[in-house]
């Protein structure tokens, strides 16, 4: 078939043209799926040396707590909760940057001082949509065990209903996936007002007690590998579930 000039230049500005319309559309699906990505923001609790100065329990509260404390240790192990918090929320940003979540870190060393408002504000800057706080529990019983999560109660003065509402629903997700994951007891939400980390977020928030230090089986299972990757499973599996 014979073709003319202006036969071949339209084809070539057809060709042309399709090949820029699929460049733009590669280009734009990758923009809609950054613009897509979820950002989880992570405080492993405590830190090496507490800060006992005060600050306010919540915006405008005239409440004074503890900037920061550091935290308990393990009956048997000994390990610090500053310790384990920052093993376990570190193979957690792995875990969440594998299942496509971009990921903020509140501290990823021992020897800082953040206090509980600076990490609540580190948080709301980020604009996460999750922000989970990673703790470890402890008693003056040594058989009491178990996980919980950490939750504002529904008279929260300092947190819009839309946060109050979330973080309620985003800790009741974490926990049941979290005993899902690890077998442990499975001790629900606390409903607490008087958590400075939580009273400044604007963003939804929870606090996972992943067990208790105080009991000696529970405190050496923290402290394993195998035991701290089912604790991920769990933590993540939750988020998941909160965000799906």
């Amino acid at each position: 078939m014979k073709l003319n000039m202006k036969t071949g230049i339209k084809i070539a500005t057809a060709v042309f043209l399709t090949g820029l319309c699929l460049s733009l559309s590669a280009a734009n699906a990758k923009e809609a799926c950054a613009a897509r990505q979820k950002v989880i923001a992570i405080d492993a609790g405590h830190q090496l040396r507490g800060n006992n100065a005060k600050e306010p329990n919540g915006p405008g509260s005239s409440v004074k707590k503890a900037k920061v404390t550091s935290g308990t240790s393990g009956c048997t192990t000994k390990l610090p909760e500053y310790k384990l918090n920052l093993q376990v929320a570190k193979k957690l940003k792995k875990e969440l940057v594998k299942r496509g979540y971009k990921v903020v870190m509140v501290r990823t060393s021992h020897n800082v001082n953040i206090s509980n408002v600076q990490r609540a504000q580190m948080a709301n800057r980020a604009k996460a949509d999750a922000f989970v706080r990673i703790h470890a529990n402890s008693a003056s019983s040594s058989s009491v065990s178990g996980a919980l999560t950490i939750a504002p109660t529904n008279k929260n003065r300092y947190l819009s209903k839309k946060v109050r509402n979330a973080s309620q629903k985003f800790s009741k997700k974490v926990i049941a996936a979290f005993c899902r994951a690890t077998g442990a007891k499975n001790r629900g939400v606390m409903y607490t007002d008087t958590m400075t980390g939580i009273n400044w977020c604007k963003i939804p928030v929870t606090i996972i007690e992943m067990g208790f230090m105080s009991n000696p089986a529970e405190d050496q299972k923290m402290s394993s590998a195998s035991y701290q990757k089912k604790m991920v499973k769990g933590i993540a599996d939750g988020i998941d579930s909160y965000l799906a």
